[in-house]
Parts: C-alpha cells; sequence; structure tokens
C-alpha cells in the first residue's frame, strides 16, 4: 500500500500544494475534504492553479452518512450514495474504512459534475456485471466502461476486489454506476478536468 496525504485547506489547492504530497501517485492531485470556497473562480480561469485531478477523501464521512451534497464545494453531487464502513468480508476498502454504496436503491449511485470533466474512475466491488457510463449535459451516453462480472473477496471470481473502472470522454456532466440490482462498493472517487 502507498502513502496517502490529505489537504485540509479552506483554498483551491495549488500545484506547489500537490507537491508538497511527495508522492508521484498524488501528483497534480487534490484529496478533497475541504470546502475550496473558490472552485467557480477558479475552474473559470484558464491560469488559475487547479489541481489536475480530485480524490474524494471519504474518510471523513459518517457511516451511513447520505452523501448527496457533501462535495457539492469541489464540484459533485451525489444522488443515491450512502457513506458505509462494511462489515461484510465480501466488500473490503481499497484504502480506509469508508466506501459508498447505491442507497436507498441497491445497485444503482449518480454523480453530476458542476464542471465538467475529462475522466472518472473509482475501485468498485460488486456483486453482479457493473456498468460505469458517463454522459454530457443532454444526457447523451459519451462513454461507458463494464466491470463483466461479479468481483466479490473470497470468492472464485477471476477479477479481484476493487478492481479500478474508469471513462474518458471530453465534457462529461455526470455519471452513473449501475449493478442491476446488485449490491456493489465504490472507493476513491476520481475525476479529472
Amino acid at each position: 500500500m502507498g502513502k496517502q496525504a490529505t489537504l485540509q485547506l479552506n483554498k483551491i489547492p495549488t500545484f506547489e500544494d500537490a507537491k508538497a504530497l511527495d508522492n508521484s501517485d498524488l501528483q497534480n492531485q487534490a484529496i478533497a475534504s475541504a470546502l475550496p470556497e473558490q472552485l467557480e473562480e477558479t475552474v473559470n480561469n484558464p491560469q488559475a492553479a487547479l489541481p489536475k485531478c480530485i480524490c474524494l477523501n471519504l474518510e471523513d464521512l459518517k457511516c451511513f452518512e447520505s452523501v448527496e451534497s457533501r462535495f457539492e464545494s469541489w464540484g459533485v453531487i451525489f444522488h443515491n450514495a450512502l457513506a458505509i464502513q462494511p462489515s461484510n468480508p465480501a466488500f473490503p476498502t481499497h484504502l480506509g474504512l469508508t466506501m459508498l454504496t447505491g442507497s436507498p436503491k441497491n445497485g444503482f449511485l449518480e454523480a453530476n459534475f458542476l464542471y465538467p470533466v475529462n475522466c472518472v474512475s473509482a475501485y468498485v466491488t460488486s456483486s453482479q456485471r457493473l456498468v460505469l457510463c458517463a454522459y454530457d449535459r443532454d444526457r447523451q451516453l459519451l462513454a461507458q466502461t463494464v466491470l463483466p462480472a461479479a468481483n466479490l473477496a473470497n470468492s472464485d471470481s477471476a477479477i479481484p476486489p476493487n478492481y479500478l473502472l474508469t471513462v474518458t470522454a471530453n465534457n462529461i456532466h455526470s455519471v452513473t454506476f449501475c449493478a442491476f440490482d446488485g449490491q456493489f462498493t465504490l472507493d476513491d472517487f476520481n475525476f479529472c478536468f
């Protein structure tokens, strides 16, 4: 397991902040748990020092907390999302203790971005085949990727738990995770501008 750092700032992180993390995996990435008051101003300013990628710090969430607008200040609003600390060993965490799951409706989670992004990724463990879809402003499908089968821990699945799913396209405004009436967990939710 690599080093993990968390930025606890009340301002938009700069690239110098990212360099201070001293971890090549985190270069040009912020781990978001703070309230960046200037996000809109920074996103709309091409000369601003905005990190290229943001990884949401789920560890600040309370177990069973609804996550709807918790990260709105970082530019993402969730629908049907709940923070959990799973007790079922079939759903191990990737890093830390807290993950997201679709709830109250099983098998579905949506993230809407206030500003378009170009890449979204998360580590996924699912009891069913899972599809990650990216949509534009008009809800037209831009890209999708599939976890072809269940990947629960301690199962005979050929796919390991916490499998990285990524969608890449220009101007992604929302993504959905759908496990077709299954259950799944997400960890290390990232998005890049």
